[in-house]
């Protein structure tokens, strides 16, 4: 597991962690059930302390990202990715909603709303 910490950036060092850690359970490089080192052991090689790692897991916990087992460990969830493959749809919904809601506003029709949705979803 490979983790970056930026000590100049504006995202506090616990949200770094668990927006790396999705990051790489959605790219398949963390799979499900594999260890995550402890927080102990994080904090120690990132050198950082024990409660910014202790917050970024209970993120990650509450996310459905990770399950902890007392002495046993941390491991990579299952449903991560589902939760936020859903998360992610639902984002996209609602500006999806809000496109939709503003061309009705401005007279455009359902043709033209779908073309610009696929001229933006194909560009590179």
């Amino acid at each position: 597991m490979d983790i970056i910490i930026s000590n100049s950036s504006g995202t506090p060092i616990y949200e770094q962690i668990t927006a790396q850690i999705k990051a790489q359970v959605m790219e398949g490089r963390l799979k499900p059930g594999e260890p995550i080192p402890s927080m102990r052991a994080l904090a120690k090689a990132l050198h950082i302390s024990v409660i910014t790692v202790q917050k970024a897991y209970e993120d990650l916990q509450r996310d459905g990202f990770i399950q902890t087992t007392v002495g046993k460990g941390s491991f990579i969830s299952a449903a991560g990715a589902d939760l936020w493959q859903e998360e992610q749809q639902r984002i996209t919904e609602e500006y999806l909603t809000k496109a939709a809601e503003s061309g009705k506003r401005c007279g455009l029709k359902l043709e033209t709303l779908q073309q610009l949705l696929k001229m933006f979803y194909e560009e590179e």
